[in-house]
């Protein structure tokens, strides 16, 4: 009934899903996957393969994913500093205490918050609820986090709602609930799963 992304592919390779999730910013699931995959046919899809990218080489494998110059310099610059910083790995994510793995992807070159969440719960299944937009407003129509809530607070919101054993649960059917009848513009109210439990249904 839902069209989730499939990160099976990925998620054991932390690094794989960075790249990915970077490629996704403001871009439909479908021309992400499209994005991704040609990137992967040109170059492997490490931190050694793409700090030595050439830059125009990035944006060619980008271009479909839309905001492609920015997304190359960004994979570029991410890649080097995991070399440089990490040692070519985002180990760290399963080792380290959950707000000092956050704190060392936040400092990472064009990482903001939903991309290091998404990392750290896809991959090391660590506690958090990451907020993209369709789960931010469905959180909100929805009435689980205040209508003028940011992103940590609307995480917090969830967080406290739902254990941490459902926390990837719950992101990936929010996801679903928003692509599929909580859209941004004419949601489809009467045929939602959910619609007599929304107050903002209609």
């Amino acid at each position: 009934m839902f069209d989730v992304p499939d990160l099976s592919r990925f998620v054991k390779d932390p690094f794989k899903v960075l790249v990915r999730t970077i490629i996704s910013q403001s871009t439909a699931e479908v021309n992400t996957r499209r994005a991704y995959e040609k990137l992967s046919r040109m170059f492997s899809v490490t931190p050694e393969g793409l700090a030595g990218a050439d830059v125009k080489d990035l944006e060619d494998a980008l271009r479909v994913a839309g905001l492609y110059r920015n997304k190359a310099r960004v994979i570029k610059r991410v890649s080097e500093e995991v070399l440089e910083r990490f040692h070519g790995s985002l180990s760290f994510i399963y080792d380290e205490p959950l707000e000092d793995a956050r704190r060392n992807l936040l400092s990472l070159y064009g990482v903001g918050l939903k991309t290091a969440d998404i990392v750290l719960l896809f991959c090391a299944g660590r506690p958090v609820i990451p907020v993209d937009t369709h789960v931010n407003r469905v959180s909100k129509r929805l009435g689980l986090a205040p209508s003028k809530a940011g992103y940590e607070d609307v995480r917090l919101s969830l967080q406290r709602l739902f254990r941490e054993e459902d926390y990837f649960s719950v992101h990936m059917l929010l996801i679903a609930l928003g692509r599929r009848y909580c859209k941004a513009i004419k949601p489809l109210c009467r045929d939602c799963p959910v619609r007599d439990l929304c107050p903002s249904a209609f």
